[in-house]
């Protein structure tokens, strides 16, 4: 299997989707995974830098497409609209499925999440494309397990447990499984680094892997399940 991530920063932290391939090879086969993700950037500049997203959709001979629009602040929904058809399109015509995912609200402003989720659920049914709700999921896990702190040092990026929450998600949509049984483990490349230090991530893939809290991951993989059953 093959699989293509395009987004921004929200896609690449935590080296998520290399955590969404390890899961993907416990079923047997680890997908080949390639990321178009840029700090910052939205699904318009993926666009206007149009050539590299049309040479990986059309030639990659890709299996999947994931798809991250930016999110902290969050477009206007003509921008999502517009700019993710357009991929969408391009994926169908390579014969490649396309996945929006549904990206969550900043901590400080819980209230931008219903926007996000009116328009991906609304993108989703137009194009009939599979939706992968993170943003949804997220804001259940806040409201009833706060203690899971989803967000990293920042209110905006994931922590290695949101990060977790998004690549198992991601995972089930694409596997179509429901009921996940998947291990406490997650991605951490830049461990203990403080806001405002110059960046300097881990570059020995063993060193980046940790255990994480059992149970708290079972929480997280129940609540995806349970989102997920009612679609």
């Amino acid at each position: 299997m093959k699989v293509l991530f395009i987004g921004n920063s929200h896609t690449f932290f935590n080296d998520m989707p290399e955590l969404f391939a390890r899961f993907c090879e416990l079923d047997g086969e680890k997908p080949e995974v390639t990321m178009l993700a840029y700090p910052g950037k939205y699904l318009d500049w993926h666009m206007q830098e149009y050539f590299p997203t049309r040479f990986n959709i059309l030639y990659g001979n890709y299996d999947y497409c994931i798809i991250q629009q930016g999110a902290h602040p969050f477009p206007e929904v003509e921008s999502t609209f517009t700019n993710g058809k357009r991929i969408i399109e391009m994926c169908r015509t390579a014969g490649t499925k396309p996945v929006i995912v549904m990206t969550w609200a900043e901590k400080r402003f819980p209230e931008n999440q219903q926007k996000m989720i009116d328009c991906y659920t609304k993108l989703a049914a137009e194009t009939d494309t599979l939706l992968s709700p993170v943003g949804l999921i997220w804001q259940k896990l806040q409201k009833t397990n706060p203690e899971i702190e989803l967000y990293w040092k920042d209110g905006e990026h994931a922590s290695i447990y949101g990060d977790y929450l998004i690549a198992a998600c991601n995972y089930a949509i694409v596997t179509g499984k429901k009921d996940l049984d998947l291990p406490p483990i997650g991605l951490d490349f830049m461990k203990d680094l403080e806001i405002g230090t110059p960046l300097k991530l881990i570059e020995d893939p063993a060193e980046c892997s940790i255990e994480l809290d059992p149970e708290k991951t079972r929480i997280i993989l129940a609540a995806i399940s349970e989102e997920l059953k009612k679609l």
